[in-house]
């Protein structure tokens, strides 16, 4: 199984296995399985707490049943497949050895085991020979791969998070198995690792932010407990506010500016410092601080009521804007995108397990609040549901492989009076992350941008290797009837040169960067209200040779796209892709142009609409030469990561791909091009909608649409006038009868001047990091 940094649950208690092999010495934790016990000692309550969150809380269910069938089919295969005779390694495919890429993969499947044997009712539960192989496995893999002598070699969170973490989750599930002296050796290595949580072990002038801290926190307070260091334990409490640093990484802090490690004051998350990670980091972040709520509930070292509705308030602000259909949206996941083992669906199904976590010790209006949520994405999460795990090594709503914690606890919340959160239409602009996200009944959308603040995209350890115009402009779309799109093998086998909504050159893409950030500084938008809002582009080729500026106004109904002063030098062929949908395998759809079927590939020479059935409908706004193109693309995970500890498998995946481009040529000169999206739409729908769209300007000075209502969208990217707004430098701009809008997407100026209907006002703009300000007119 290709390990990587899943991050649901970390955490653990069990009942009491059955009958188990007697250790020569009492166990440290021998009365751990007794409630009262554990309630009286805050180290055998945080244990017990952590183990929980392993194994759950033995809630009988038909779904239960079906979950610890399939992990135990998993964990039986681990077993029996292991090796603890000689010095040879625990699996052939696992090879030993100092800094060995495999060593993760090992203690996740000593991991899987520990957990099945200490699940009642599971496979290997309470087998004596199976413990007697756990302990064994142990000492193995400490003796050849992890103890305190052996140096961090290749990736640092292998021995500073990755392995504490799954050593842990082993050592909770057995360890009223474990004499005192055998936990010490074993957690010996944490401790050299992961002893201050606050400074990164192997380059101690890292001070650690965000997940990262928040991680090393959770694996103090459990390891601490584990061997009675209750130092240790209040070194990891203390480092969730950074006490040692006088605040300064607190992973609580909500920043005020651009980029920067963390939560933002707008509801933003940022980690690697330029890279949005709600859909990551952000959830292994908050799982941290679930965890952490749950072990420690009750003892002398619980969070205060403080902290904890801090904690319990990010759901709402950070993750749940950017949830569709129980899945993260593609723009807020980095990296991750490219994993096979962590697609979208597999991250909100963390996020639901960490909310349902947190509602269990929130109380009143927090609770429900959090429990509709969970239930919400339970509800919708229809392509990979939650309370199914077909295969645990997919779709597991719990840690990693295992599902049956994730499951327990949300039937214990379905079972009680909670209600579904409902839908409720949401236009939102996160500065701070350069991210929107447009919400309808219907269907959603989000964009992938990048600018001076925040990368086009990242590309590291092996990962998102077809990332090159992730950042460029997406205009990713969430459908109803197609909520598994992303997560279908969208990434191996997805043209990446023709993303929809971007615009980019047909030559080869170039060398990957890291985390490659632009030389604009102007992108983002103006909200007007729920419904609608803009936000605009000031595009640049990470080579430099093709720069555009792009324009999305946000409706009910549908999403104008704008694109003006598209110039380009480097003589290959410059395309706007409309749309690039995966039709799933052998996929169907009838795509009609102005009322003619289009067959798999034609040359569209200025159609005025165009509809794909059960996708929705496209109006073409000017003069625009279309290209249409159905295909079948074949590729692997592998092509996209390679990752050691995440790389995906080399199984070719075919999907049918739906294109239309619009051709710009060779070397273009202020090129342009204007349509509309309208996701869900009938074809009836389509060409009622041809008249509705009033395109006030589109060059590379200004962008604007007006609304029904006779609002105004624009989007200035310099001083200029467009109907009845002047502004004195670039701005986002609404205008309503009573009131306007106004940001600066360049996140640069002071203020700006808006002259309308006669009347000039100054916007007051500075440290606003790209907040829309509201102006009354009357």
């Amino acid at each position: 199984m290709p390990v990587n940094r899943r991050t649901a649950l970390r955490g653990g208690a069990i009942a009491a296995a059955s009958a188990a092999l007697v250790a020569t010495a009492r166990p440290a934790f021998a009365s751990a399985s007794s409630s009262a016990s554990a309630s009286a000692d805050p180290l055998k309550t945080i244990v017990a707490g952590y183990r929980e969150l392993q194994t759950g809380i033995n809630r009988p269910s038909p779904e239960r049943s079906a979950a610890l069938k399939n992990l135990g089919r998993v964990a039986k295969s681990y077993y029996d497949g292991m090796t603890v005779s000689g010095n040879g390694p625990l699996w052939t495919d696992l090879p030993l050895g100092p800094g060995s890429d495999y060593t993760t993969s090992m203690y996740a499947r000593l991991r899987a085991i520990a957990v099945d044997w200490g699940t009642p009712g599971s496979t290997l539960s309470g087998d004596p020979k199976v413990l007697d192989g756990i302990r064994k496995a142990l000492e193995l893999i400490y003796a050849s791969q992890y103890n305190p002598q052996v140096g961090e070699i290749g990736n640092w969170y292998t021995y500073e998070i990755g392995v504490p973490y799954y050593l842990l989750h082993t050592l909770v599930t057995v360890a009223d198995r474990l004499t005192a002296d055998e936990l010490a050796r074993y957690v010996s290595p944490i401790k050299r690792f992961v002893g201050n949580p606050n400074l990164r072990a192997n380059n101690p002038k890292v001070v650690e932010t965000g997940a990262n801290r928040a991680d090393k926190a959770l694996i103090s307070i459990v390891s601490g407990a584990l061997t009675g260091d209750t130092a240790w334990i209040r070194t990891g409490i203390d480092a969730i506010t950074d006490v040692a640093g006088g605040g300064a990484a607190s992973v609580l802090a909500k920043l005020d500016r651009a980029a920067g490690d963390g939560f933002h004051a707008d509801g933003s998350f940022i980690q690697h410092d330029t890279i949005p990670y709600p859909g990551h980091y952000g959830i292994v972040l908050l799982t941290a601080l679930a965890g952490t709520i749950h072990v420690t509930e009750g003892t002398e070292y619980a969070l205060s009521d403080d902290l904890k509705q801090k904690v319990y308030a990010l759901v709402g602000d950070t993750f749940a804007p950017f949830v569709y259909a129980g899945a993260l949206m593609e723009p807020v996941r980095g990296r991750m995108l490219s994993r096979q083992g962590e697609t979208a669906h597999d991250i909100g199904h963390q996020l639901t397990v960490a909310t349902l976590v947190l509602a269990r010790s929130a109380t009143g209006t927090v609770q429900t609040e959090l429990s509709g949520l969970a239930a919400k994405w339970i509800k919708e999460g229809t392509y990979a549901p939650f309370l199914e795990i077909p295969d645990p090594e997919r779709f597991a709503p719990g840690p990693d492989l295992v599902a049956t914690p994730g499951i327990e606890f949300a039937q214990d919340m379905l079972a009680g009076p909670v209600r579904p959160t409902p839908i409720v239409a949401t236009h939102r602009i996160f500065g701070q992350q350069d991210r929107m996200v447009h919400v309808t009944e219907g269907w959603s959308a989000s964009l992938g941008v990048g600018s001076t603040r925040i990368s086009r995209y990242e590309s590291i350890n092996g990962m998102n290797l077809h990332g090159w115009h992730v950042g460029d402009g997406v205009l990713y779309l969430f459908l109803p009837n197609a909520k598994g799109h992303y997560s279908d093998a969208y990434w191996p086998t997805a043209d990446p040169a023709l993303l929809p909504g971007t615009t980019a050159k047909a030559g080869p893409p170039g060398p990957l960067a890291g985390t490659p950030l632009t030389t604009k500084a102007h992108v983002g938008g103006v909200r007007w209200d729920a419904r609608h809002g803009a936000y605009a582009m000031d595009f640049v080729s990470e080579d430099g040779s093709l720069s555009a500026r792009k324009s999305w106004f946000f409706t009910p109904a549908g999403i104008v796209c704008l694109g003006a002063g598209i110039t380009d030098t480097s003589g290959q062929a410059v395309r706007t892709t409309i749309e690039n949908r995966n039709l799933g395998e052998n996929g169907r759809g009838t795509l009609l142009a102005d009322a003619r079927v289009v067959g798999d590939s034609a040359a569209l020479h200025r159609p005025r609409w165009l509809h794909l059935d059960h996708v929705g409908g496209y109006v073409l706004l000017d003069n625009a030469e279309v290209t249409a193109l159905r295909e079948d693309r074949i590729g692997a995970w592998r092509d996209v990561d390679t990752g050691a500890n995440t790389k995906g498998t080399t199984t070719p995946n075919t999907r049918r791909y739906q294109k239309l481009v619009i051709e710009h040529g060779a070397k273009p000169v202020d090129a342009k091009y204007a349509y509309a999206v309208l996701p869900g739409a009938s074809v009836m729908g389509t060409v009622a909608s041809m008249l509705s769209w009033r395109v006030r300007a589109n060059t590379a000075a200004v962008q604007a649409l007006r609304l029904w209502d006779n609002t105004l969208l624009a989007n200035f990217y310099s001083a200029g006038t467009v109907d009845e707004v002047s502004v004195s430098g670039p701005a986002s701009v609404a205008l309503g009868r009573d009131s306007l809008a106004v940001s600066d997407p360049t996140q640069l100026q002071d203020s700006v001047r808006v002259t309308v209907r006669r009347r000039t006002v100054e916007v007051p703009l500075k440290d606003t990091f790209g907040a829309t300000k509201i102006v009354p007119l009357r």
